[in-house]
């Protein structure tokens, strides 16, 4: 008969339990590499969802809002078109890289 004291059922668990893990030890290398096969599949899935996953249309306009869009000073720009029309060899430069080689 079985008594219902803690240590009993504790020394009975503990009992099944080294009989598992000596029925398991057969089996440790198949039992790895399924633990491997799970944690690698597992890794891919992640993976693919975070590769496939798309923005929300607010986190796209923060984004916009944040970077904001480059000005260019017309003075600037003036000013380089001058230089561009006054250098020589830059104008060398301009022609030959807009006239086709394959013609």
């Amino acid at each position: 008969m079985k008594s219902n004291t803690p240590n009993a059922r504790l020394e009975d668990i503990s009992r099944q339990f080294s009989a598992l893990m000596i029925r398991l030890r057969r089996y440790r290398l198949e039992l790895f590499l399924v633990f491997v096969i799970c944690i690698y599949g597992l890794v891919i899935w992640r993976i693919n969802t975070m590769l496939t996953a798309q923005p929300t249309p607010e986190a796209v306009t923060s984004q916009v809002k944040a970077n904001g869009i480059p000005q260019i000073d017309p003075a600037v720009v003036q000013q380089l078109q001058n230089l561009r029309d006054n250098s020589v060899n830059v104008q060398v430069l301009f022609d030959q890289g807009r006239n086709n080689p394959f013609q």
